[in-house]
């Protein structure tokens, strides 16, 4: 049981306060309830520590902060910018998803020791003016060096780099409301909007990118490829890379870029007039099969094609699945070899697993919140979102490998992991964090931590 470390100080607020900040509620018996907010150095969000730990063997903070020029006069700075990267980052990660949020925040513990602060009263962090002037500070050479930290991050993470890599790319829509620079509608989405890029290599996060919704899907596409595949091959040259996409990302000038740089994909392929006549064979034998049982049939094939504007052919894949509404063919434009089947079930259409970690940041993470005005502070709110999931799935990776949360989303972990009450105190030599004794994933926070700290057992607390 934790006493009051200050009962004189307590009593005098119970006396004091009372009548102005206390809140009555229906009485227990013969007892009132009464409530206020004189708890003192109290935290929610004691999985800040983990989130610390994770990024303190990233090394992430330092590498965004390394990422953008510092203008401003040491002598004269109160809040130095590593701890204003890692305010945000961890508060993302935690669940808060406005910068009006961290006008209480800044006085949080959890998020004070996170930041690399003190956690005590009179040592606040940067206030959401502070940020917002971050924000609107940072220029688009930094953007470019932030993207690059993110996928470095994850290269330095991983000791041997690995013999292949499947890059996903994918776009979606982030509804905007105000004036903001970029701001266009989308026809396909109806309403005015962003169109953000993001790739994925699994679970892992390699680029975000903020683009103005008056583009096509596979607008930049090739350029974002090219960083990405000198970053990854200058740390495992002999890695092999296929990317994949839909058919918004079907244009020949990626996939002659590819061809001449070792790269492979599988692309969706819009269907045309032309591509059904070629793909006849498939289609007429899966609409008979269908004819004779009534049941879905699923018939492959594959066939040289080259579209009008292509420089060249290419090997099409096609699907014939027709159904009581019709024909229903799909094509894929494929330059890894392969059986069709398999490489349109098991390579292709494995795709679909990027639109839930779409999901998960988008929604999870609040890389939706972009409401500046400036494009480029956008991007960057974009980014900061994007450092919080590298930070996220780093701890998925390493203090949840093997644990039921290690596949969870991240609203998940943040209910079971992050969100934990303690008491904070703060002395000359410690600050001693006292967890809640109800709380009721103990051990999953213990495992968490010992794998953090490179221990191979859960450590234990003597004592009840």
């Amino acid at each position: 049981m934790l006493h009051d470390p200050n009962p004189s100080a307590s009593k005098a607020i119970a006396l004091t306060d009372c009548n102005r900040d206390a809140m009555t509620f229906s009485r227990l018996g013969t007892k009132a309830v009464v409530a206020d907010f004189h708890g003192g150095r109290l935290t929610t969000d004691s999985g800040a520590l983990l989130l610390r730990e994770g990024a303190r063997r990233l090394g992430l903070f330092e590498a965004l902060d390394a990422a953008i020029p510092d203008p401003r006069d040491p002598a004269l700075i109160v809040h130095d910018q590593r701890a204003m990267l890692a305010q945000p980052v961890t508060a993302i990660a935690l669940g808060y998803e406005d910068l009006n949020d961290h006008q209480a925040l800044r006085d949080d513990p959890a998020l004070q020791l996170a930041a690399g602060r003190s956690p005590e009263p009179g040592v606040a962090l940067a206030s959401p003016p502070t940020r917002c002037r971050l924000e609107n500070r940072v220029d688009r050479k930094s953007l470019v060096r932030i993207a690059a930290a993110l996928v470095d991050r994850f290269i330095a993470s991983h000791p041997e780099p690995p013999e292949s890599l499947v890059l996903d790319f994918d776009a979606t829509d982030d509804p905007i409301h105000g004036q903001q620079e970029g701001r266009f509608f989308h026809g396909y989405y109806d309403h005015h909007c962003f169109l953000p890029r993001y790739v994925f290599g699994g679970a892992e996060l390699r680029a975000a990118y903020l683009r103005p919704s008056d583009i096509d899907a596979g607008k930049h596409a090739r350029a974002v490829l090219k960083r990405l595949a000198r970053r990854l091959r200058a740390a495992g040259p002999e890695v092999r890379i296929t990317i994949r996409g839909d058919s918004g990302f079907c244009r020949w000038r990626l996939m002659r870029w590819c061809d001449s740089n070792g790269i492979g994909y599988v692309l969706g392929l819009a269907r045309n007039v032309v591509l059904q006549r070629q793909a006849r064979d498939q289609i007429d034998r899966a609409e008979r099969q269908f004819g004779r049982t009534g049941q879905p049939q699923r018939i492959f094939g594959s066939f040289s094609y080259a579209a009008g504007s292509w420089d060249r052919s290419r090997r099409v894949i096609v699907k014939a699945e027709p159904n009581a509404q019709g024909a229903n063919p799909r094509f894929v434009v494929a330059s890894v070899p392969g059986d069709p089947r398999e490489l349109y079930e098991d390579v292709y259409c494995q795709r679909g697993e990027m639109e839930n970690r779409i999901q998960e940041q988008q929604l999870g993470l609040f890389a939706d919140r972009t409401s500046c005005h400036r494009f480029l502070a956008n991007q960057f709110r974009l980014l900061l979102s994007s450092a919080a999931y590298v930070l996220v799935q780093a701890l998925r990776r390493t203090a949840l490998a093997g644990a039921e949360l290690a596949r969870a989303q991240v609203g998940t972990i943040r209910l079971r992991l992050f969100k934990v009450a303690a008491w904070v105190v703060v002395s000359a030599r410690r600050v001693v964090f006292h967890l809640a004794s109800s709380y009721p994933s103990q051990e999953a926070f213990r495992a968490a931590y010992a794998r953090l700290i490179g221990q191979t057992a859960v450590p234990t607390v003597d004592g009840g």
